[in-house]
């Protein structure tokens, strides 16, 4: 049931006009299901980008504080990686590779430059993203704000890390 509704949005997605469609949910067969239904509703050139490797991670914070997302009981760590499991993420990124995804994405970047390395070495095929999210966002806004830090040096000496370490795209909340 749940793929299912995966498909209808990919689809409903790339029929509304999407460039790429990213499914977020980091379960086992949804880039196969994605892909097969992209293909026969004709967007057979309609990539995924796909997060392989979403860790359960405390960076998350801000942004589901902001939204209200934050889990009323329990937490994600069902369907999010495990942060001391680097192993984890080739065998993910492999399935969606095998699967059929375009893309491959590391989430938070900062913390994981070494997974988002490993990746880039395994895959150099495929885009490498890496998603700065929320909390290393925060965590540098906070310390510009408390005088410790400039706050352009500090955003691009971590950008560069996370291209350096072999990100060919960054998806970030320090873009304009």
């Amino acid at each position: 049931e749940t793929l299912r509704v995966l498909e209808l949005v990919a689809v409903s997605h790339a029929t509304a006009g999407a460039d790429i469609v990213a499914p977020s949910g980091m379960i086992d067969g949804m880039v196969l299901s994605i892909r097969s239904a992209l293909d026969t509703a004709g967007f057979e050139h309609t990539p995924i980008m796909s997060y392989s490797v979403k860790y359960a991670s405390a960076y998350y914070g801000p942004f589901r504080e902001a939204a209200g997302g934050s889990p009323t009981f329990g937490d994600r760590r069902t369907h999010q990686m495990d942060p001391s499991n680097a192993r984890e993420a080739l065998r993910e990124s492999r399935l969606d590779v095998a699967e059929g995804a375009d893309f491959l994405m590391v989430k938070p970047a900062l913390p994981y430059l070494d997974v988002i390395r490993t990746i880039r070495l395994e895959f150099p095929e495929l885009p490498m993203v890496a998603y700065n999210v929320s909390g290393e966002y925060s965590m540098v806004k906070a310390a510009h704000h408390m005088g410790w830090l400039d706050e352009r040096t500090i955003v691009l000496e971590n950008l560069t890390a996370i291209k350096r370490a072999g990100a060919d795209l960054i998806i970030t909340y320090h873009a304009l």
